[in-house]
């Protein structure tokens, strides 16, 4: 009997899922349920969810191929339709950034030629679109799927939840409060008036485009820089990113890919330092970490006196410079620097190295203790999420543009500030600042989830029952607890894997976790069929 699997959810992680499948000797039936109008896209890269300025934070050179590369894929597109989302046709390359809603239509597009591969290669492809899972039903060694409209008669041996980011609801909708820039920002008619942005990341810089486009437009000037014109000259728009610390994030950086091997650091000599056991285990993680910066860049280290800093006292200092100027002036020269480094191929050392040294310390993670975890959460945490989460230098030009034209300020608030959503207004007061904003978006990201977040009733009861505020998954991402759930049910969300793996996002971590859950169900279906040949 042909092996039957669903895949929930069609963005990234479900399509990188589908491509391990279908390379599948064995014949599969598979079915693909998206919410949505089209599958394949994914939520990120939806028009409903973004407008064409509103930039991916990856290029084409970082993101795994489907059935070609982004960046071939877009030398087929007519220069028009380049044009048409602000990519030059003459200067674009594998390093370009590109908008979000151009991401999703090479992801449209490979999807369709997937669907065509498993076809040719004998695999039946169901694909349901407009149909969201309601619930997930495990019985014995199938599971069945019930929709918003009702069950469906199908049982499956390997249901893969690749549901993509999960952002709050608004129960009560208002034209003046968004739980997130995902809440119908884009559809909304956001006045000229006083906006707050709680973040300062890429997520709540594109909800400030998403305000500030409303308002007027930017343009290039003949020295290539960048303004931003005001409908209305006399425009009551002003835009406020709020964060802890009231940094902004900076811009991409130019380094090799792939990524050069560390020379200490290296996921051998961490695992090391497990096997000594958990004690001490962050500080001499950290000793590693220092003595590859040594390497790397000699004279940042001599800089930052880092020889005298331990694994707490190392993100003040990291930040210090930062905190001590004026947030646009750092992004002014921090992007001339970028700018720069981009045309010569230059690589900042000290920049790569912590960069390559996150995915390392992900690992790591799980076998920290408490206490080591949430020494790791206050400090270098901070270090490496600001490292690799720069943001495209378009960006940054942006947001100076607004700052140029008196429309934009940046706040630090710190952790202990209180937030009131009234009726007609958000106000926030921090120490003796008080902040009123007729409009406010909260832009700070996705937050981790556990057990009970799962949205499917009868799969989130038997995950609660197990006791674990976390699902347990191994390493092909499957369920295992309760164990009946192994092997059956895989979740590849990745607001339920933050827990262990706090640097887990974008589109290389849905292709490495869509991979491992396909490549297990090949191995499980050729389990099965040498099973039924012994029988």
């Amino acid at each position: 009997m042909t092996m039957r699997v669903a895949i929930v959810g069609s963005g990234p992680t479900g399509l990188y899922t589908f491509q391990k499948l279908i390379q599948s000797a064995e014949p599969l039936s598979i079915y693909i349920f998206e919410k949505g109008d089209r599958a394949g896209i994914g939520m990120p890269y939806t028009s409903d969810a973004n407008d064409r300025r509103m930039l991916a934070n990856i290029a084409s050179i970082e993101i795994p191929s489907l059935e070609q590369s982004y960046f071939d894929w877009l030398s087929t597109l007519p220069r028009a339709i380049l044009r048409s989302y602000g990519v030059e046709p003459e200067t674009f390359d594998v390093r370009t950034f590109t908008p979000r809603m151009l991401l999703g239509e090479y992801y449209r597009a490979q999807f369709v030629s997937l669907v065509a591969r498993a076809e040719a290669n004998g695999h039946s492809v169901f694909i349901h679109e407009g149909t969201e899972i309601e619930d997930v039903v495990p019985r014995g060694a199938r599971a069945r799927l019930a929709t918003t409209v009702g069950p469906l008669k199908e049982e499956f041996d390997r249901v893969i939840l690749a549901t993509g980011h999960m952002f709050p609801i608004d129960d009560d909708p208002t034209d003046h409060y968004y739980p997130s820039p995902w809440s119908g920002l884009i559809d909304a008619d956001i006045p000229a008036s006083s906006v707050g942005i709680m973040g300062t990341s890429l997520s709540a810089i594109d909800a400030a485009m998403a305000v500030a486009c409303q308002h007027g437009r930017f343009e290039q000037e003949a020295d290539g820089s960048l303004s931003y014109s005001p409908k209305d000259p006399d425009t009551a728009l002003q835009i406020a990113l709020l964060s802890r610390s009231g940094v902004l994030p900076e811009a991409d950086f130019y380094c090799p890919i792939p990524y050069q091997p560390l020379q200490v650091c290296t996921g051998d000599a961490l695992k090391r330092e497990v096997s000594t056991g958990e004690e001490g285990l962050l500080d001499r993680a950290f000793e590693l970490f220092v003595t590859e910066l040594k390497l790397s860049d000699p004279a940042w280290v001599r800089k930052m006196k880092l020889s005298e800093l331990d694994a707490d006292g190392f993100c003040d200092a990291y930040f210090a410079a930062r905190l001590a100027s004026d947030p646009f002036k750092w992004a002014s020269q921090n992007l001339l620097e970028v700018e720069r480094n981009r045309e010569a191929k230059v690589t900042v050392a000290w920049r790569y190295a912590i960069l390559r040294m996150h995915e390392e310390f992900e690992e790591l993670y799980p076998e920290l203790d408490e206490g080591d975890r949430e020494r790791f959460d206050r400090g270098l945490k901070k270090v490496f999420v600001d490292n690799y989460a720069a943001v495209p230098p378009e960006s940054i030009r942006r947001l100076l543009a607004l700052r140029d034209a008196g429309l934009l300020q940046v706040a630090g608030i710190g952790s202990d500030y209180e937030m009131d959503v009234l009726a007609d207004e958000t106000v926030i007061c921090a120490g003796d600042e008080t902040y009123r904003f007729h409009v406010f978006i909260d832009a700070r990201g996705q937050q981790s989830l556990g057990s009970k977040d799962i949205p499917f009733p009868t799969l989130r009861n038997m995950l609660v029952r197990t006791g674990s505020e976390i699902p347990e998954v191994g390493d092909d991402y499957s369920l295992v607890d309760p164990p009946e759930l192994e092997g059956l049910i895989s979740l590849g969300a990745l607001p339920f894997l933050m827990h262990d793996r706090p640097f887990v996002q974008g589109i290389t971590a849905c292709a490495e976790i869509g991979a491992a859950m396909g490549h297990a169900v090949r191995q499980q279906s050729r389990r099965k069929r040498r099973r039924l040949a012994m029988a």
